[in-house]
C-alpha cells in the first residue's frame, strides 16, 4: 500500500486490521481505500448489524460510538497507507467533533456499507514524516449523508513517543478492576462492557479499566485509550440522566493529557441543559490526580 499512486487514481486498496490498530478482524471496519486528490481520500467501511460491543441503540440504530470509531480508524488507515507513516508510530487524537443523522443510522438486521470521505489539512512534517494533521470526515450510506466530523491529531515516531512517555510500562492483564455499576444504569446490556464503577459523590464515577476487554484493548498500551474515555462519557451521561441509554447524536471531546493505569480517573457529569433543537446537552469531564484528562460535550434527543 503506497501513497505514490497517481493523485487521482481509481485503484482501491484492501485493508488489513493492523493498519487500523486492531487485532481482531471483527473490530476493523474499513475494508478498502483510494486516493481522490493530493490530500483527499475515500475509505469504504462495513458496519456489522450484530457487533458484540457496538450493539444497536435506541431500538434499531447503529451505535454513535461505532460511527466515531469508524472515523478514527479511517484516519489512522490513511495516515499509515496514504501518507506512508510506519506502523510503529503513534496516532494521538487531540480533539474530535461529530454530528450524526438518524434517518441513515437504522440497522434493519443487516450490515451497512459506508463511504467515508476524508480531507486532510494543516499538515506538518518533521524529518520528512507527517507529525501533525487535521482531518474532516463525511460519511455516506448509498449516497445519503450519515455523519460529519472533524478532528486533529499528532503523529509521533516510536522513538519520540518513548522519550515522551519515559518509563511507563504496559499494564498487561490481571490488575485490579473495580466492580461495575449496573449495566442498565450505564446504558449497556452486558456488565462486561461497563466502564464505570460507583463513587459516593453524586454524578461522579470511577473509570473502570479492564485490559482484558476484547474490543477496547487489542494491543499493548501504556495508557487508557481515548475511545474508552469517550465511552465512559456516554455511559456517565446515561447514568446521570436516565432511565434509559443516552444516545449522543452529536458531540465533541478534547483530550488534555493521558489517562494512566496506576491511579483512579474520575468521570463527572455537569448539569444537563435542554437545547432549542430538541436535544439535551451535557458536559462530562475526566480528572486524574487533580488534572483534567478530557472534556466532552454530548447531546442527545430529549428523553434518550
Amino acid at each position: 500500500m503506497s501513497g505514490t499512486e497517481p493523485v487521482k487514481g481509481e485503484r482501491t486498496y484492501a485493508v488489513s486490521p493492523e493498519l487500523v490498530h486492531r487485532a481482531r478482524p471483527a473490530d476493523a471496519f474499513p475494508c478498502g481505500w483510494r486516493r481522490r486528490g493530493e490530500d483527499t481520500f475515500t475509505v469504504t467501511a462495513l458496519w456489522p448489524h450484530d457487533h458484540e460491543f457496538f450493539e444497536p441503540v435506541a431500538g434499531d440504530l447503529h451505535d454513535p460510538m461505532l460511527v466515531v470509531e469508524t472515523m478514527r480508524q479511517a484516519a489512522m488507515l490513511i495516515v499509515h497507507a496514504g501518507y506512508e507513516v510506519s506502523l510503529d508510530s503513534h496516532f494521538m487524537l487531540t480533539d474530535l467533533a461529530y454530528q450524526l443523522y438518524t434517518d441513515q443510522l437504522d440497522v434493519g438486521g443487516q450490515s451497512a456499507l459506508i463511504d467515508v470521505e476524508l480531507e486532510f489539512s494543516e499538515l506538518e512534517r518533521r524529518g520528512g514524516q507527517l507529525s501533525r494533521l487535521r482531518v474532516d470526515w463525511v460519511l455516506r450510506r448509498l449516497g445519503r449523508l450519515v455523519a460529519t466530523g472533524s478532528g486533529a491529531a499528532r503523529v509521533l515516531s516510536s522513538g519520540v513517543y518513548r522519550r515522551l512517555r519515559g518509563d511507563r510500562e504496559f499494564p498487561g492483564t490481571g490488575g485490579f478492576v473495580p466492580q461495575p455499576v449496573p449495566a442498565d444504569l450505564a446504558g449497556r446490556s452486558r456488565a462486561a462492557d461497563v466502564v464505570l464503577s460507583a463513587c459516593p459523590q453524586e454524578r461522579v464515577w470511577r473509570l473502570r479499566v479492564d485490559t482484558a476487554h476484547p474490543t477496547l484493548f487489542q494491543r499493548a498500551n501504556d495508557h487508557v485509550p481515548g475511545m474508552l474515555l469517550l465511552e465512559a462519557a456516554r455511559q456517565a451521561a446515561s447514568a446521570a440522566l436516565g432511565p434509559g441509554p443516552f444516545v449522543p447524536l452529536a458531540g465533541d471531546i478534547a483530550f488534555h493529557r493521558y489517562a494512566e493505569f496506576d491511579s483512579p480517573c474520575w468521570i463527572q457529569v455537569a448539569d444537563a441543559a435542554p437545547g432549542p433543537d430538541g436535544r439535551t446537552g451535557v458536559q462530562v469531564t475526566g480528572h486524574q490526580e487533580g488534572s483534567l484528562v478530557f472534556l466532552a460535550t454530548l447531546s442527545a434527543p430529549h428523553g434518550g
